[in-house]
């Protein structure tokens, strides 16, 4: 039993608590309807009444006091005043109970006031004036059910979301965090829902940039990105083959220690020889195609990388099936190039303008990266895009004042295990938050960011969140079942009563007990609009979302949704945007 289901108090001294009441409040009503009229008459008519109501009541029986037809009037009036009043107090209360979730009676018990002091306005305000940001002071996450308290994350913090599916976490925390966001913005998707809410709100602060290789929104190639942009020696190569590798592998499956390692190394020396040579990335498909080819290994030669050279003319040179392994494997991994509509956005395009990630960690521009899972998936290039934007805002920030940009860039990971398979996420999470990169990553399960970090990449990056989000519909009994070992007990105290039936006296005991505040059921069957907040430097807390249509920019993405309605032709989205204007 968790404190939310626990019956407060012994069955009898609830009775009697109950009854004690009932007659007091009769009693009241006795005095209110025979005070208030006589002393009405008494005022009309111009008679002396007692005036301390016991005296009055005695009066009244007695006959010493008279009851005239102006106090009857006047209890008349006085019932239709208690009857309105008493059915207006019964509207409120059904609608306070209508507004109350179950889990509500345990907020109390969770942190509250002081309790969560690092995450009121008035504390996020001073963190981000003491950074130099202006504007918002951070990112809203919910209202606090005990207080009513808005519950803030700040421009130094990184979050983890977990929310099971359908559960509000697009609407109450993904698309507020993108609208309210100061400067640049990355989002990533499966879903066209909250490219569409928030492009309009956005466009209106920066140039908005949608990566939609698999045509989740349909929207035209207007511009390109160069995946090798970034790539000039070994260690970067290296990183975008481990970017890509990572991100192309489904979740669970085998791998071979050799080839796969082979793959990857072969891999990253043809992005390598692709990057210097100007190329673009679908050349390193055609070479993983054509093992006979010597171009890579003569252009890193020309280079002066003569070491990856003397790697790709190895595997060359291997035996036959060993080649065929290395070779075959690393098809595997960028089997994504294959795709033709995909590989548009990052093949020059003439006439087209070309991402810069570096220039757009400094802007107040926006990319939404959208991919989803299945046939002719791009989830490889939407979490390379990531990376690369991610990467350039944190070099970016190390030559800033304080190692950190000045305005905050905020990166909006929806469906990160499905989307964006970031394999070194965990080990930059929290720094990330010291260079003024405010990441949120959103997972529907524990066991979905097991999936792709591992058991303990999945620990290092939930510790890693300086605030984590429980927004309930998720069913895994080990982790609901470490929530709430975190949100702890509670104490209470037993009272029971015995009677002697023979001597008719009674006897009463106190037992204190503990008891969890919030159990795994309890957890598992969070209530819709009801979240945990786990704050650093701050008690566990039940929060009450926030969503879009509640906030002050609802009108904004209304209007944003309309706007880019999929029902809509290209004509009637552009006349709807005339309009707005």
């Amino acid at each position: 039993m968790s404190a939310t289901n626990r019956r407060h108090g012994a069955p009898d001294a609830n009775a009697e608590a109950i009854a004690l009441f009932a007659v007091l409040s009769l009693a009241a009503l006795v005095l209110l309807f025979t005070w208030v009229p006589v002393h009405v008459s008494s005022w009309r008519e111009g008679h002396e009444v007692p005036a301390n109501p016991f005296t009055l009541v005695v009066g009244l029986v007695t006959g010493d006091v008279a009851w005239s037809s102006t106090a009857t009037v006047a209890a008349v009036v006085l019932g239709v005043v208690v009857v309105v009043l008493a059915a207006l107090s019964v509207a409120a209360l059904v609608r306070l109970k209508r507004r109350r979730a179950r889990v509500d009676s345990a907020a109390a018990r969770m942190g509250r006031g002081r309790e969560v002091a690092p995450t009121s306005r008035r504390e996020v305000g001073r963190t981000a004036e003491r950074l130099g940001v202006s504007g918002t002071p951070g990112l809203v996450v919910a209202r606090g059910v005990a207080g009513g308290a808005e519950v803030w994350q700040d421009w130094e913090s990184v979050s983890v979301d977990i929310w099971g599916p359908r559960a509000g976490k697009t609407s109450a925390r993904a698309i507020p965090a993108i609208v309210e966001a100061p400067g640049a913005v990355v989002a990533t998707s499966n879903k066209r829902d909250l490219c569409d809410a928030t492009r309009g709100v956005r466009e209106k602060h920066g140039r908005v940039w949608v990566f939609d290789p698999q045509g989740l929104v349909d929207e035209p190639v207007t511009w390109w990105w160069n995946p090798l942009g970034s790539v000039t020696n070994e260690v970067t190569a290296a990183s975008l083959a481990d970017v890509f590798a990572h991100a192309a592998r489904r979740p669970g499956a085998k791998t071979d220690a050799y080839f796969d390692a082979a793959a990857v190394d072969l891999l990253a020396n043809f992005l390598l020889a692709a990057a210097i040579g100007g190329k673009p990335i679908t050349q390193v498909y055609l070479w993983i195609t054509d093992p006979n080819s010597d171009e890579p290994a003569i252009l890193l030669d020309d280079a002066g990388f003569t070491l990856p050279a003397a790697a790709v003319r190895g595997v060359v040179n291997a035996p036959d099936k060993q080649r065929a392994g290395v070779y075959g494997t690393a098809q595997q991994l960028v089997s994504f190039l294959t795709n033709a509509e995909a590989t548009r956005w990052v093949t020059p395009q003439p006439g087209k303008p070309q991402f810069d990630p570096v220039a757009f960690a400094t802007s107040s521009d926006t990319l939404y990266s959208l991919s989803k899972e299945g046939r002719g998936n791009a989830g490889p290039l939407v979490t390379a895009l990531t990376v690369a934007v991610c990467e350039a805002a944190e070099h970016t920030a190390k030559s800033l004042p304080g190692g950190r940009l000045g305005t905050p860039m905020v990166a909006v990971l929806d469906e990160a295990a499905n989307v964006c398979r970031w394999n070194e996420l965990p080990n930059l999470y929290s720094h990330y938050g010291s260079r003024g990169i405010c990441v949120l990553t959103f997972l529907q399960s524990w066991s979905q960011g097991v999936e792709v970090w591992g058991r303990e990449g999945m620990r290092k990056l939930w510790s890693a969140a300086t605030v984590k989000v429980y927004g309930g519909g998720v069913s895994e009994v080990e982790f609901l079942d470490e929530l709430s070992r975190l949100i702890g007990e509670t104490e209470f105290v037993d009272v029971s009563t015995s009677y002697n039936g023979r001597g008719g006296g009674r006897s009463t005991s106190r037992q204190r007990r503990r008891e969890r505040i919030l159990d795994v059921a309890d957890l598992g069957a969070l209530d819709r609009g009801r979240i945990v907040v786990f704050a650093a430097g701050a008690r566990p807390l039940l929060g009450r979302t926030q969503p879009w249509w509640d906030s002050a920019r609802a009108a904004e993405i209304s209007a944003s949704l309309r706007r880019h309605d999929p029902a809509k032709t290209t004509a009637e989205r552009n006349y709807t945007a005339i309009e707005e204007l």
